[in-house]
């Protein structure tokens, strides 16, 4: 029987074989191509609908209430999803920018996550001795630390010329690696005492190239579905902050701080919460189930009894 690890399967391959035999993760897969499309596109969309997210439209509100004229919020041929109450904002427009905002923070944090808990980890698992007891404590730390309590304290402080975006994803980023490093550092030791491993370092390789070469090719179906599994959290997390208005400042459309602004609106407004709300939902489904779905066919024991 071969040391080589089994998930070492074409990856493509068992992503591809998973999207066709698992309707839920094909579902999650089609709705994140949807809703990447629409963030990418967002211009386009608004452009097409003749709309923008930063436009006051007074016209299309009731003088005397302020909330959009017409039923269901004011949808109609000019606004696909009606209007923001007291402004007359297109809403289609901002569902549209806030994913891109979301898909932005999400993806970039999410990157900056595994990026860290990926070199965190492995190092870990395959040097052991003070490394890993130093980064097994710090990661330890860090997963007790209340991390949300500290964003919503470090966005007081921070001088404004920082960018708010850049600042949500380095944070959000720097406090997701210890999660990720623990599991790559459980994968990285049942590894590194593999045949293939020993007989590299036999033959002279160093603790870089035994990473990039044995190692990495091996954890890259633990990190794939880790990381797609993380990015649901991450944008939860910046719709979490906007909404208690410490994320994306305004005009910057955010669903977040869409979702918070409704919250007011839903006696009298409620598809004012139905769309940011519902795409938000939407994301993070998708991301879940097409994350379980990758993570069955990732699996090395699912793959043996496939």
């Amino acid at each position: 029987m071969s040391n080589r690890p089994l998930a070492v399967r074409s990856v493509p391959r068992a992503v591809l074989a998973t999207l066709r035999r698992d309707r839920w993760a094909t579902a999650g897969a089609v709705a994140v191509a949807l809703l990447g499309l629409a963030a990418l596109g967002a211009d386009v969309l608004s452009a097409i609908e003749g709309q923008d997210p930063y436009t006051y439209r007074t016209d299309a509100l009731d003088p005397g209430t302020g909330r959009p004229a017409g039923a269901l919020g004011g949808i109609g041929p000019d606004h696909w999803f009606g209007v923001e109450p007291l402004t007359g904002r297109d809403l289609f427009a901002i569902v549209v920018h806030g994913a891109r905002t979301s898909f932005l923070i999400g993806l970039a944090a999410t990157a900056v996550s595994v990026l860290v808990g990926v070199v965190l980890g492995a190092a870990a698992g395959y040097l052991g001795g003070w490394p890993d007891r130093v980064i097994t404590w710090t990661a330890d730390v860090l997963l007790g630390f209340p991390y949300l309590v500290f964003m919503i304290a470090l966005a007081a402080v921070v001088p404004p010329g920082v960018p708010k975006p850049l600042l949500l994803i380095v944070v959000i980023g720097f406090f997701g690696w210890p999660y990720i490093a623990r599991i790559v550092r459980s994968q990285t030791l049942t590894l590194r005492n593999r045949a293939f491993v020993s007989a590299a370092r036999s033959l002279g390789a160093g603790p870089a190239h035994v990473f990039r070469h044995e190692l990495l090719p091996n954890l890259w179906g633990p990190i794939i579905v880790i990381a797609t599994l993380s990015i649901p959290g991450k944008i939860g997390l910046e719709a979490a902050l906007s909404f208690l208005g410490v994320g994306i400042p305004p005009p910057t459309p955010s669903w977040g701080r869409a979702i918070s602004d409704a919250i007011g609106w839903v006696g009298t407004d409620p598809m004012f919460l139905v769309f940011p709300g519902g795409a938000l939902f939407l994301a993070t489904w998708a991301f879940n189930v097409l994350g379980d779905g990758l993570r069955d066919a990732l699996d090395p024991k699912t793959a043996v009894r496939r």
